[in-house]
């Protein structure tokens, strides 16, 4: 089974920045490889809910309209790493963020990364 780790979270103020990352840990060989993968968030009210994609070779991507210019997610399939850049960080994007599969199946969800962002 894939196992997910996501790292990078923290506390922020308004406009700073954060880089997030995904991993897969266990016997997972270079599965990221061959799927489009995505990162996701769930606020307090219990959504989780995609912000960006991007496609198995990384030469497509997509992201939700409220962090459009200010997110930008890549990857590294020789490392089954996935990444995400955040810029301008505003309070609304406080929230868990999560690494999974896009577009498929979900597999299993890892913990995690809280990102809060306050002054």
């Amino acid at each position: 089974q894939v196992q997910l780790v996501e790292s990078g979270g923290g506390v922020v103020q308004p406009g700073g920045s954060l880089r997030l990352s995904c991993a897969a840990s266990g016997a997972s060989g270079s599965i990221f490889s061959f799927n489009p993968m995505g990162w996701y968030r769930q606020t307090p009210g219990k959504q989780r809910l995609l912000v960006a994609g991007i496609s198995s070779g990384g030469g497509n991507t997509n992201y939700a309209d409220s962090v459009k210019g200010r997110f930008t997610i890549s990857r590294d399939n020789a490392k089954n790493a996935v990444y995400l850049q955040m810029n301008s960080l505003k309070p609304e994007d406080t929230a868990v963020y999560y690494c999974n599969r896009d577009s498929r199946p979900p597999w299993d969800w890892g913990q995690g990364t809280q990102v809060t962002v306050s002054s």
